[in-house]
């Protein structure tokens, strides 16, 4: 039996990596500006592919660029370019929701996934794009019956894409859920002329409203809710189910989030689904696995339409509850190979022996270690390093000048430095 694909996001160099050590087995990206999350990451360069690829490549990951928003007729010669650099520089697939991007991708023979901003929701559409693509992403609005119900369509009818295999099933598993139909909003676009569909969502939804009566002026606050701000979608502890419908790739979002999130939460998703093909999938695993997914990014979890909810589940909060925070400290100066010792420039809040601490790398992606012993300056072994000190500790992951030191806190005690 093939296991289901793992596919985590990678907004930055850091991010790829971080996706690489939590088990991914895919990663998508986005360049330039023409990919849904232009405005919230650095995003890559068209010069960044061959990079992307050969560090996929190294460790059998594949590799998918999102190209996935509206496209006008002045974006198509950029959309060219970004796709024939693509192809030649190795990488997988696009994933695409223009007809003129799949277009142009299938003419020059790149694998095509369809994105879920064409709200794919039957099997009829499944047999019209399968002349275009070979995978494709569900609207996120299904029910648990209805991705069944079009997997074993699928299966029955024998629809096959450009490749000649069976069509294949993508599903969003984890992270940020919009109050759109599959991300379609025009609220950002509205008030700020900044188009979610073209990458540049200003997340207004993310904020706390009031209803007001025009005629008598009474205010309201509906429940203290973020009335548009869904809470993040998590199915960790309904994976089994999720599986067993027939779908072939589980997505992570979270290509705006930080390497800590991405490898965190793809690590959970890659012991739950090698736990469930062993036989070994249970109720209290998915309790601890929760227990570590609230340590990062989240603002609160729900099923999402999985289980037949017609409404989503509304966050109390505009940003986000974990239940840990990163306090940046300092940046790497010199690794000391023969002894294992890394040492940083503490730029920011001190640091102490006993602290947890994460060092995120563009080359490694993330090490996380407790210090257990600190040597500050030329002065010795200490308990604390303050602002400006080189203070050093044992790490067995070399550092590089882009290495950042962060301090790790539980969110109530950030909130006191």
């Amino acid at each position: 039996m093939q296991k289901v694909e793992l596919m985590s996001p990678a907004g930055s160099f850091e991010a790829l990596h971080a996706a690489i050590q939590g088990g991914a087995d895919s990663v998508y990206f986005g360049v330039e500006q023409l990919n849904m999350r232009a405005r919230a990451t650095m995003n890559f360069e068209i010069d960044d592919l061959k990079e992307i690829a050969t560090i996929c490549n190294q460790h059998h990951v594949k590799s998918y660029l999102t190209l996935n928003t509206i496209v006008y007729d002045h974006d198509l010669a950029l959309v060219k370019n970004i796709i024939n650099a693509a192809k030649l520089a190795g990488i997988t697939a696009v994933i695409a929701s223009d007809q003129a991007v799949i277009h142009y991708a299938s003419t020059q023979k790149m694998e095509v996934h369809i994105s879920t901003q064409l709200n794919i929701t039957n099997i009829e559409t499944i047999q019209f794009y399968s002349h275009f693509a070979d995978v494709m992403v569900l609207s996120r609005e299904l029910s648990l019956g209805q991705v069944k119900n079009i997997c074993d369509a699928i299966k029955k009818e024998n629809i096959k894409g450009p490749s000649g295999k069976l069509i294949q099933i993508e599903v969003f598993a984890h992270g940020a859920l919009c109050m759109a139909v599959s991300g379609k909003c025009y609220l950002s676009l509205h008030t700020q002329n900044a188009s979610a569909n073209r990458g540049a969502c200003l997340q207004n939804c993310r904020r706390k409203y009031k209803v007001i009566d025009l005629e008598e002026g009474h205010e309201l606050e509906i429940d203290n809710e973020y009335i548009m701000s869904p809470k993040d979608l998590c199915t960790i502890d309904f994976l089994n189910e999720l599986i067993d419908t027939g779908i072939s790739v589980l997505k992570i979002e979270g290509r705006g989030k930080a390497a800590d999130y991405v490898k965190t939460v793809t690590q959970c998703y890659r012991e739950a689904i090698d736990s469930y093909y062993e036989g070994t999938y249970t109720k209290e695993k998915t309790v601890a696995w929760i227990d570590r997914l609230k340590q990062v990014y989240n603002r609160d979890f729900w099923g999402g339409y999985f289980l037949g909810k017609e409404l989503g589940e509304w966050t109390d909060t505009s940003g986000s509850k974990a239940l840990t925070r990163k306090i940046y400290v300092g940046k790497g100066n010199h690794y000391y190979p023969k002894t294992g010792i890394a040492e940083f420039l503490i730029e920011a809040y001190s640091l102490n022996v006993g602290d947890k601490v994460a060092i995120i790398s563009p080359t490694s992606g993330v090490s996380e270690t407790t210090i257990t012993s600190l040597h500050v300056n030329d002065e010795g072994a200490k308990q604390t390093a303050s602002k400006g000190d080189l203070c050093a500790f044992p790490l067995d992951v070399a550092v590089r000048p882009s290495d950042k030191l962060y301090k790790i806190v539980e969110a109530a005690v950030e909130e006191k430095i």
